[in-house]
């Protein structure tokens, strides 16, 4: 499952499910090679989908096209027992 940073938490499949049809050919492409659909973001231009393989992230615009190089900055997900030890 994977969180948004509004808190919505959604499986792979209804992420899946988000994606228009252009998106869809293009992420199966990228499954081929290790890549998973991480989350989907709204933009101004429509839906951006983002997957990602080993630290690498590649967005797929809501027409099917690959951006292998985003400007997309995550962030770091923490692990809360870390954070409690004292």
């Amino acid at each position: 499952m994977a969180n948004d940073k509004r808190g919505i938490s959604l499986t792979s499949n209804q992420w899946w499910d988000e994606l228009s049809m252009a998106q869809k050919f293009s992420a199966n492409s990228l499954f081929q090679f290790g890549y998973q659909l991480a989350f989907i973001r709204n933009t101004e231009a429509g839906k951006l989908a983002v997957l990602i393989r080993d630290g690498q992230i590649v967005a797929i615009s809501e027409d099917g096209e690959l951006d292998a190089h985003p400007d997309i900055v995550l962030r770091e997900s923490r692990d809360p027992k870390s954070e409690n030890k004292n």
